[in-house]
Order: structure tokens, then C-alpha cells, then sequence
């Protein structure tokens, strides 16, 4: 006889439950509905930050296209050493890394401030 295991069961929170049993069922999950302005200030905020993103977007892309080619325009690079690694060697797998970083915490942070700007301008009834 083939030894008795547990059954497993899936701990959920109840609104996951609720999500799951709407979706199992056909139903469709029901969007939250927003007052006209707060709606408006969503939208508003959404664009922001959008706009927001493709400058960080255009940074990345400069940084991961650049640095190739400015390696590429630099050859001597390749000559200079840092403790026995070519230097355009060391700025390929050291140097993107902390500038990913500072432009997410950057982009981060940008996008927080536009909330709060947006709020600040709500809550003066502008």
C-alpha cells in the first residue's frame, strides 16, 4: 500500500479568492470606479510619468549604445590596464550597472513627485 500524503492547499488572501472565483466563473473583474476628477488626476499623473519614462529611456538607450561605441572610437582603451583587465573591459562589465541604478532611482523618484504634485495641486482646488 502506497503511503498516505496531505493534501496540498493553496493559502490565499481573500481577495485573491474573490479574483479567481470571478475569472473561474466567466465574470469579468469589475475596474475600480473613479470620481470624474479623480479620474482626470489619474490621467493626468499617467502622462506625466509616461513622459517621464521616455527621457529615462533615451538615457538607457544612449548608455547601452554609447558605451559600445565610444569604446569602439577609443581604442587605446584597450591598452590601458586596471589591475592586469584592459580598461574598456572593465568600463563593459562595472560601469553600466551603477549608472542602471542611479537612472531607475532617478526615474523613481520622479515619478513619486509627480504624485505628490499632482496632490499638492489638488489639494489647493486647482
Amino acid at each position: 500500500m502506497a503511503p498516505h500524503r496531505a493534501r496540498r492547499v493553496a493559502v490565499t488572501s481573500p481577495q485573491t479568492r474573490i479574483a479567481l472565483a470571478g475569472r473561474r466563473g466567466g465574470a469579468v473583474p469589475a475596474h475600480p470606479h473613479l470620481a470624474p476628477a479623480d479620474a482626470e488626476r489619474a490621467r493626468r499623473i499617467h502622462r506625466r510619468q509616461l513622459r517621464q519614462a521616455v527621457v529615462v529611456l533615451v538615457l538607457l538607450g544612449a548608455l547601452l549604445f554609447g558605451l559600445p561605441l565610444a569604446l569602439a572610437a577609443l581604442p587605446a582603451l584597450d591598452a590601458l590596464r586596471l589591475a592586469g583587465v584592459p580598461v574598456s573591459w572593465v568600463a563593459v562589465a562595472v560601469l553600466p550597472y551603477p549608472a542602471l541604478v542611479l537612472l531607475a532611482r532617478w526615474q523613481l523618484r520622479r515619478a513619486e513627485q509627480a504624485e505628490t504634485r499632482e496632490a499638492g495641486t489638488r489639494e489647493n482646488g486647482r
